[in-house]
């Protein structure tokens, strides 16, 4: 009899190693008797959660009572993990069945009553019943589960295979520590610093959210990246506008780059910060024509390194940062769509950019040649397209919000020449240039004193916007420059009607209105 009874221990032990080593669950609970042990398995969803019981049963009415057990305690560990339904497989290793009738009970899957959300399907595994069993639990799992079984079994071979288990869930754990201890969050710190104190800089130096100021430290500008300025790729990592946009993403960076500098290690996640950072500005670059500077796309370059790490480690990642990971993520990106003044070309460039940069390093002494150098083709494919395309399609003389951002910034600089160069060679090339266009146009010949060529440029904006006070203001005094009272007043009269609430439209019509006599007009 103890011959038989240390058969079923080998097999109960055997089928936790099978379950351990095989199909990638962990131990979560083993009973002090030793008797009893609850495997999760995040990746099979048809069982996450495996029970195993070494107990000779004797009697239906005890099996019944411990499926219940079993429900309870299923629904105790669901709510731990945090699953909506949980479905748990029952497992029984006994030298007979019971007494009774007991087939029944193993029909359907018994539902935990309170909540209903939590279910167990057993199935019996006895000496001489093995095959059947077997089969029946392949079924249950959706896998095939086999493994050969002798007459007889020592105590030795018990506890061999009860050491190869044990010994097998505690090396695989280790395991699992190492990937969190590749390194000491270095970098993470050492950038939070860095943009606080460009941001200080920035701020004695004219203030954050100055738009020159900006641009003179290095955010991403179109217009001069266009003109050679490459270096604006990188700088606009390091840059904020405004004290919250500092603070959101030194926050960011102080709870989410810690775990990917870890994971990585210092070297590697200094090449994901980086590379998805330039990704997003790149991004930016091509979708987005505004002025833009943040460590959001380096930041976003995170959760895409952790998303590589799930790609790699699904079952490690889902069970411990999976879930809050994802649940950030997303509310960020919906955040980032609902919320107009987000560059989410540069948040999603970002995530992409460290998803490819994690794959093109992977995990510290964890080589996979193949994979890293498909990970590093594809990224320079993209980096490269994307630039060309971007390069393509924002040419100064083919766009024209970065044409009338760059000429308004040659404007402040009183560098009038650069301006006028820059919309005249944007209007050649363009097929139909706006009237903002046409009126910066003539606001510019007006200060460079070619007068004429400002009326021509003026007309045309009437033309194109007839309801633009400004234009027959200017209009009005370049006519009354060339003493042409009467247009002069026309034009102030036009401006004045479509804005009365201008003053010096008003003011301008008086005083021609004044001038009329003198010049031998009359009203």
């Amino acid at each position: 009899m103890g011959v038989l009874n240390n058969k079923e221990d080998y097999v109960f032990w055997r089928l936790a190693y099978f379950f351990i080593s095989e199909q990638g669950y962990r131990i979560i609970q083993l009973f002090e008797n030793q008797k009893e042990l609850w495997l999760e398995g995040l990746e099979n969803k048809k069982a996450p959660i495996v029970r195993l019981l070494r107990q000779d049963l004797d009697w239906s009415n005890s099996m019944q009572r411990d499926i219940v057990f079993t429900a309870s305690n299923g629904e105790k560990v669901r709510k731990q993990v945090g699953r909506g339904e949980l479905s748990v497989v029952n497992i029984y290793i006994s030298q007979f069945p019971p007494v009774d009738e007991y087939e029944y009970r193993l029909e359907s899957p018994f539902i935990f009553p309170q909540g209903n959300k939590t279910s167990v399907s057993s199935v019996l595994l006895t000496s001489d019943q093995y095959e059947s069993g077997f089969k029946a639990l392949s079924a249950k799992l959706e896998r095939e589960v086999s493994f050969s079984i002798h007459d007889e079994y020592s105590e030795q071979d018990v506890n061999a295979q009860k050491k190869a288990t044990l010994d097998f869930a505690i090396q695989m754990a280790k395991k699992e520590k190492e990937i969190f201890t590749n390194g000491k969050p270095f970098f993470t710190y050492l950038f939070m610093i860095v943009q606080v104190a460009v941001f200080l800089l920035l701020e004695l130096q004219g203030g954050s959210t100055n738009t020159s100021t900006l641009i003179k430290f290095g955010a991403k500008f179109n217009p001069y990246i266009i003109e050679g300025e490459w270096w604006r790729f990188i700088t606009p990592i390091f840059l904020h506008i405004g004290f919250l946009h500092i603070a959101m993403n030194t926050m960011a960076l102080f709870f989410l780059g810690p775990a990917v500098e870890r994971i990585f290690g210092n070297i590697r996640f200094l090449f994901i910060y980086l590379f998805a950072g330039i990704s997003g500005v790149i991004a930016s670059f091509i979708f987005s024509p505004n002025i833009s500077a943040g460590a959001s796309g380096a930041i976003f370059g995170c959760f895409g390194a952790l998303l590589y790490f799930a790609l790699i480690y699904p079952r490690l990642f889902f069970r411990t940062m999976g879930p809050s990971v994802i649940t950030v993520l997303v509310f960020n990106l919906i955040f980032g769509f609902t919320v107009s003044i987000v560059d989410n070309a540069g948040h999603l460039g970002g995530l992409a950019g460290g998803f490819l940069a994690a794959g093109i390093v992977n995990f510290p002494k964890k080589k996979k040649p193949f994979l890293q150098v498909l990970f590093l083709m594809v990224s320079a494919a993209i980096v490269y397209g994307s630039l060309f395309y971007g390069f393509q399609q924002s040419e100064t003389g083919g766009n024209e919000s970065a044409t009338m951002m760059l000429a308004q910034e040659y404007i402040k600089q009183e560098n009038y020449d650069q301006a006028y160069d820059v919309l005249t060679n944007y209007v050649e090339k363009s097929s139909q240039p706006s009237a903002e266009v046409y009126f910066a146009l003539s606001f510019i010949e007006i200060k460079l004193g070619t007068l004429n060529e400002a009326k021509s440029h003026l007309l045309k904006v009437i033309e194109l916007d007839p309801d633009l006070p400004e234009a027959y203001y200017n209009l009005a005094l370049i006519y009354l420059e060339e003493n042409d009272i009467m247009k002069a007043r026309e034009n102030a009269k036009r401006a004045a009607e479509i804005k009365p609430s201008q003053q010096e439209y008003a003011e301008l019509v008086q005083e021609l209105n004044r001038l009329l006599p003198s010049s031998g007009e009359g009203e």
